[in-house]
């Protein structure tokens, strides 16, 4: 009986390894892909003989892509857009969840406010008020118009505001029994112990900054205000080689199709994300767990 029991734990742990290698595998594999074709020849890649291993290495994409000022100004745009957006959504969500949290008895208009935000979280102006509000704010080609209109994540609001509500009141009893006001209270009570929270929200802010591209196509009429993905979007090689006297040039620029040449800006875009997801992961699934879970 003990044995099977042992023998069955054991299939269990081995099917559950199995599919977390899966698993793995469908989220590694097309990273692979998009490397590969980058480093490949042009030929082989527009063949589509390209998986996971490059077929004649070559680094003409990249040489191209990393030549570019505009893909160095719209990746500095992209980094100021995530530090600078992501710090000012923290800050909004925090000062906002913290009386959201509180009783009703602590705060009153805690009910008016919650339905007034969970009513712009399931409706929405539209993409054309959206525009004409913005325009208006003269914040057309500014940097503030892809950070202002997205500050306040309502979805983050509520994931901090849940989180808070399950602090252990007996910390804040103890600060304001110690003369601590509701703002000393916050910020060095409430903030230390929700750093998992935090961090979610933080990640959540940065993956959606930095991938977004829809707002800069729409609100930047200048190509050099672009962020990293809009520019990535509008990309394309249209290079007329007949006008290029430059041999070496010439034959780099032979060397890169629109695939290898997307596939690089592709799997340059990813590499900052790559680099912060692991500081963070940590965090995610117990911010989620904790934040998701009404008191």
């Amino acid at each position: 009986m003990v044995i099977s029991r042992k023998l069955s734990d054991r299939m269990a742990d081995a099917a559950i390894l199995l599919i977390l290698a899966l698993a793995a595998l469908v989220c590694i594999l097309p990273i692979l892909n998009t490397l590969a074709v980058s480093l490949s020849d042009k030929a082989k890649a527009e063949a589509g003989l390209v998986l996971f291993w490059p077929i004649d290495v070559t680094f003409a994409s990249y040489e191209k892509l990393l030549s570019d000022q505009l893909f160095f100004n719209s990746f500095w745009i992209s980094v100021k857009r995530v530090v600078v957006g992501g710090t000012l959504n923290m800050l909004l969500c925090i000062v906002m969840a913290y009386p959201l949290s509180k009783e009703r008895k602590a705060f009153r208009a805690r009910n008016l406010y919650m339905w007034f935000i969970l009513f712009t979280m399931l409706f929405s102006g539209g993409l054309i008020p959206w525009y004409i509000l913005i325009t208006r704010l003269g914040l057309i080609d500014s940097f503030w118009a892809l950070i202002l209109p997205g500050a306040v994540s309502v979805f983050n609001v509520i994931l901090l505001m849940n989180f808070f509500r399950g602090v252990p009141k007996e910390l804040e009893e103890a600060a304001l029994m110690d003369g601590a006001g509701p703002w000393y209270t916050l910020w060095k009570v409430y903030v230390p112990v929700s750093l998992p929270a935090i961090a979610t929200i933080t990640l959540f802010t940065a993956v959606g900054h930095w991938n977004s591209f829809f707002d800069g196509m729409i609100l930047m009429n200048k190509p050099q205000n672009y962020p990293l993905q809009t520019y990535i979007q509008q990309l394309i090689v249209n290079t007329n080689l007949q006008n290029i006297s430059d041999p070496e040039l010439l034959r780099k620029l032979q060397e890169i199709s629109s695939r290898t040449f997307n596939a690089a800006k592709i799997f340059v875009s990813m590499i900052p994300i790559l680099m912060v997801y692991p500081y963070l992961q940590r965090f995610f699934i117990t911010g989620i767990r904790l934040g998701a879970v009404k008191e």
